[in-house]
């Protein structure tokens, strides 16, 4: 057997010099698809699910809003129906009277990440929802701009109380587009 051929398979043939090894770069490419293939599935299965009973989900909150926001929940018993509502409060993306676009790309991202995430709650700052605003309407969570925290915190509730069958994430944005529509 020649150091080109291994046991039980079949040379591979180049133009170049006849017979050869598969290369490295073509392992690394071949695992590199199989590994964005299995990301994509488990990515994509949660999305039309729903949500379980008693399932918690989480709401980003922006720094200004956060005090506001968490006395709502807790006024509600932190539940919007058979729903666990969780809050998080974000880092402030004003540092020092200036704005940091690292901050506010960071916020966002974070919410994006959380597959719990369906609400992200943010006082009306034109300059950061600029930034933010499109980060997370890229992956379908719902942004609400009020400047009070407990009446942000308030509408999203309603909205995940309102929210029909399907994916949890997109009912809750849907209502609140139809709140917005009719209001």
């Amino acid at each position: 057997m020649t150091p080109l051929q291994t046991s039980g398979r079949r040379p591979l043939l180049s133009v170049w010099r006849g017979v050869t090894r598969p290369s490295l770069v073509s392992r690394k490419a071949a695992l590199t698809a199989a590994a964005c293939t299995l990301l994509a599935a488990a990515v994509g299965c949660g999305g039309g699910e729903g949500v379980a009973g008693d399932a918690t989900v989480t709401v980003y909150v922006s720094t200004p809003l956060c005090a506001g926001a968490r006395q709502q929940l807790a006024r509600e018993g932190g539940r919007a129906g058979s729903v666990h509502v969780r809050a998080v409060c974000l880092p402030n993306a004003r540092e020092g009277g200036r704005l940091s676009l690292a901050t506010i790309g960071a916020n966002a991202r974070r919410a994006t990440e959380d597959s719990t995430t369906v609400g992200f709650l943010e006082a009306p700052d034109p300059a950061t929802s600029r930034f933010s605003r499109p980060i997370l309407e890229s992956v379908g969570i719902a942004w609400i701009s009020r400047s009070s925290g407990s009446s942000a915190m308030a509408r999203l509730l309603r909205a995940i109380q309102e929210a029909g069958s399907g994916s949890l994430r997109e009912s809750v944005r849907e209502a609140l587009r139809e709140t917005k529509r009719v209001g």
